[in-house]
């Protein structure tokens, strides 16, 4: 039995994973991605966050992203390997998080002594994870640890979002949601993105959106409406509660005090990145 408070570890995660998140969102991304020779965002994302597994082929990516449709992975996958191979992709993304953070956050934050616990902590929290069955986090736990504090935190953030990533994927698996399924279902929660920039960042039509909706108001998932039914949203709390129980370990090593600082910490680096304008409109709005 977990000594935490309930969920604490998905408190904390949500502090930490957005401004880790904010990088994808990032004009430094693209520059730096463009400097190399990547210039299609999409192509970007994906290269972006698959290459600590290597120069994979599209049906990895497609397996652990897995809600983007594979028709879209394939179109970029593994051809940008042959724009740039992960080794400078990882390079470029290091200094698109550097400039991204200091833009955010400002230098008093970057060079501040929270920032310092903040990646102390967060590192700290890291040494609960475990790699079997985790093919994202383990492929981002052989990376080295960056010297600077702000690039340590945010690395650490990488390590604790795809740990928890993917758990959610297993528990997805069980919930026998399929991609999009899980789309549209987290959507319905009202916690999602906008379904405008879903269906375009993630490649799939509005149709295969409508047939998604139809095929979970048959299990009693969804109502004519699009709102979650009972059982929908029994089926979404179990979801969360089942990836908390497997991303448990970091937060638990971490113990309970430690979490709660490193859940404050990271709300405030996460209120002065959203202040300054980290998310775009278009993709919650």
């Amino acid at each position: 039995m977990s000594t935490l408070p309930p969920r604490a570890g998905r408190r904390c995660h949500n502090a930490l994973n957005p401004l880790h998140s904010s990088l994808y969102f990032s004009p430094d991304l693209g520059k730096e991605l463009g400097g190399i020779g990547i210039d299609d965002p999409i192509a970007a994302y994906f290269a972006t966050r698959a290459a600590a597994m290597g120069a994979v082929g599209a049906e990895t990516v497609t397996a652990t992203f897995y809600n983007f449709n594979h028709a879209l992975v394939a179109r970029h996958v593994p051809a940008v390997w042959d724009i740039a191979s992960p080794a400078r992709v990882l390079d470029a993304r290091l200094r698109a998080a550097d400039a991204t953070l200091r833009r955010l956050l400002g230098e008093e934050i970057i060079a501040s002594p929270e920032m310092a616990e903040a990646a102390q902590l967060a590192l700290r929290a890291t040494e609960g994870c475990t790699r079997h069955a985790r093919p994202l986090y383990a492929a981002h736990a052989g990376l080295p640890v960056p010297d600077e504090p702000h690039l340590a935190y945010w690395h650490a953030a990488a390590l604790l979002r795809e740990h928890r990533g993917d758990a959610h994927l297993a528990a997805l698996l069980t919930a026998e949601l399929d991609p999009l399924e899980a789309l549209v279902s987290h959507t319905a929660t009202g916690k999602g993105m906008a379904i405008r920039w879903l269906l375009s960042s993630r490649g799939w039509r509005r149709t295969d959106w409508e047939d998604a909706s139809e095929r979970l108001r048959w299990r009693g998932l969804l109502t004519a409406e699009g709102e979650l039914t009972e059982e929908g949203a029994a089926l979404r709390t179990e979801l969360e509660e089942t990836t908390d129980r497997m991303d448990l370990g970091p937060y638990e090593h971490l113990g309970g005090p430690g979490v709660a600082r490193l859940t404050e910490l990271g709300r405030g680096f996460l209120a002065t990145a959203a202040a300054a304008g980290a998310f775009p409109a278009s993709a919650t709005g």
